[in-house]
């Protein structure tokens, strides 16, 4: 907890300062509009803060660079963002990395980590104090695209039709996880489906799937997930904690002032740390409404998590498929974790 708290102190100060010197070029840049695609759907949780995101953007800027915002799927299907920002189509996305984890191996490890860091500020300590930031823009570059800042979180739930009170229970399922989540599960014996975000309540509805990951527990919640699986399994092993990201088109990125660069920075950052407290107020409220529904909480046990954590482990070195980026990322991780106590 020293480290941690030491680290965010340090950062804030830095981002305070960042802000302060950039105040005086304003006028000096002239006005810039974009156009940004979200991962959410409209009027839930996490699209407000999205709304939060631009408007702070604005507020840093003097009005100056203002972000057309867009929910998930309104511009061009969420499936298609990566590439119509890569050409294009439309400035920024907010994304999570572990859709494209198959074409750029990277992108498994700076989406989560599962049976991994198990506290935010530890896996959002590693973008910003261990070279995290650097090896995930080291990532991006090759696509024509730049990677402005994550947004890091807690964990995502695991929602199921059944009971799952161990990690045994997984083997035999049928599931939807994404990204590096999908070779770890798929390791424990669970038949792994990477549907879209917006198919998991159908697929659960009519039996595709057994159990799902989707998001955090107040998301899934207004997204209807109580009503179609009446088992909530905590803590969610596959996405201990999870990072999402704004990514820009890298000439349009190249083309604004020094600081909207930093703008863009420094609005991440609060809205990284806003979020998570936020949801970190919600999850209790949030269980007590799945209970409310005729839902039931499963909790796994930790002696349960550390003895498959190992299992775990080969798995995400299975999934760098030797990569150089990927495994200098992982390499990155497992010698921080090992810092923190997480992996002896």
């Amino acid at each position: 907890m020293t480290i941690n708290r030491r680290n965010l102190l340090g950062s804030g100060a830095a981002l305070a300062s960042t802000a302060v010197f950039a105040t005086p070029a304003l006028a000096q840049s002239g006005a810039v509009k974009w156009r940004m695609q979200a991962l959410w759907d409209p009027g839930t949780t996490p699209q407000k803060f999205e709304e939060r995101f631009v408007k702070r953007v604005s507020e840093l800027t003097g009005g100056k660079f203002t972000i057309e915002l867009f929910a998930g799927g309104q511009i061009v299907p969420a499936a298609q963002a990566f590439d119509a920002v890569r050409g294009g189509a439309f400035e920024m996305m907010k994304t999570f990395d572990g859709y494209e984890a198959g074409k750029i191996p990277a992108f498994a490890f700076t989406s989560t980590i599962p049976f991994g860091f198990p506290e935010s500020d530890q896996y959002e300590a590693w973008f910003y104090e261990m070279g995290g930031l650097e090896m995930a823009r080291e990532a991006y570059a090759p696509a024509g695209l730049v990677y402005v800042a994550p947004t890091v979180y807690g964990q995502e739930p695991i929602h199921a039709k059944m009971p799952i009170t161990r990690i045994a229970d997984l083997a035999g399922k049928k599931g939807r996880f994404v990204g590096l989540a999908s070779a770890v599960m798929a390791a424990f014996g669970v038949s792994v489906s990477p549907l879209p975000t917006g198919e998991v309540y159908s697929a659960l509805d009519k039996g595709v799937i057994d159990i799902a990951d989707r998001g955090d527990l107040t998301a899934n919640f207004e997204a209807g997930l109580a009503e179609v699986a009446k088992h909530v399994v905590i803590p969610g092993v596959h996405q201990p904690t999870t990072a999402t990201c704004y990514a820009a088109n890298r000439g349009a990125y190249e083309k604004l002032p020094a600081d909207y660069k930093a703008a863009l920075a420094v609005a991440a950052r609060e809205i990284s740390a806003s979020l998570r407290q936020h949801i970190l107020v919600q999850d209790a409220l949030a269980l007590e409404k799945y209970k409310a529904k005729g839902c039931t909480i499963h909790t796994f046990d930790p002696a349960d998590i550390l003895a498959n954590r190992p299992k775990a482990v080969a798995a995400w070195q299975a999934a760098t498929k030797d990569n150089a980026l990927a495994k200098k990322i992982l390499e990155s991780q497992m010698a921080f974790m090992k810092r923190l106590g997480v992996l002896a």
